[in-house]
């Protein structure tokens, strides 16, 4: 009679755990999570991709004899130079799709380098420039997803500023709006990638001497014979203005069907 009794009392409680697993998935049916992917708008107006920029130069400089005649050059490089004011600008976008946009606009940057001469003096030149990007997405084209860019641009520097120092404390500045110590165009190209959050890394190339080689001041040529090929990599936020109405997550609870 035990024996009966214990296998009833086990089939009992095998048939009520069969049922209570069965609960959740009524359950899951009542209550339904619909997740659409993040919608992607045709345009809109954000960020720039600037904020902190570590600029770095190769500066050759080419020697001549008495008669003018050229006896050799050297080559080096500049100090790492990092700037985060009055790095900023705006982004015009146009996705064609999910996967691949364009976008142009218009930014504000402070690049230059800094080298080290002889006797211990330091050398810092810098211009404000205002710049036209155009490039090129591609990945994932929603707000603040990852994606490549690439492209080019120009910039026209309005300000020149010049410190040299052997002791910080003591230094001599020069300082002047639309000078001709740099060339009035600066063309460049670039490349780099943003991920998720809006961050974005970007490597920029001036292939043209950024200093003006041929400029006269105070009855001396500070630049002579002098070439100087400005790299730039910066950290910024490619944020988009505005809130993303078509972002839908809908939560639908309590779905009657009409069987039951």
């Amino acid at each position: 009679m035990t024996k009966y009794l214990l296998t009833t009392l086990f089939i009992a409680l095998f048939i009520t755990s069969a049922a209570s697993a069965k609960i959740p998935g009524a359950a899951a049916k009542d209550s339904i999570v619909i997740k659409t992917r993040p919608h992607v708008r045709k345009f809109f107006i954000g960020t720039a991709l600037d904020a902190g920029i570590f600029s770095l130069a190769t500066i050759q400089r080419d020697y001549t004899n008495a008669l003018g005649a050229p006896i050799g050059s050297t080559t080096s490089y500049s100090t790492l130079r990092f700037s985060y004011i009055l790095n900023f600008g705006l982004t015009f976008n146009f996705n064609f799709g999910r996967h691949f946009g364009v976008y142009t606009g218009v930014d504000l940057k402070n690049i230059g380098f800094i080298e080290k001469l002889s006797g211990g003096e330091t050398q810092k030149q810098r211009t404000y420039n205002i710049g036209a990007p155009i490039g090129i997405k591609i990945g994932n084209m929603a707000d603040k997803r990852e994606y490549l860019f690439f492209g080019g641009g120009v910039d026209a520097p309005f300000n020149y500023k010049e410190k040299r120092f052997v002791i910080r404390s003591q230094k001599t500045k020069f300082n002047e709006w639309f000078s001709d110590a740099t060339p009035s165009i600066m063309p460049y190209v670039f490349a780099g990638f943003a991920i998720p959050h809006g961050i974005s890394f970007k490597f920029q190339y001036y292939p043209n001497n950024y200093i003006n080689p041929d400029y006269y001041r105070a009855g001396f040529i500070p630049n002579e014979a002098t070439t100087v090929h400005l790299m730039l990599l910066s950290i910024g936020f490619t944020a988009p203005f505005g809130k993303n109405p078509d972002i839908v997550k809908k939560h639908v609870a309590d779905l009657k069907t009409s069987t039951m």
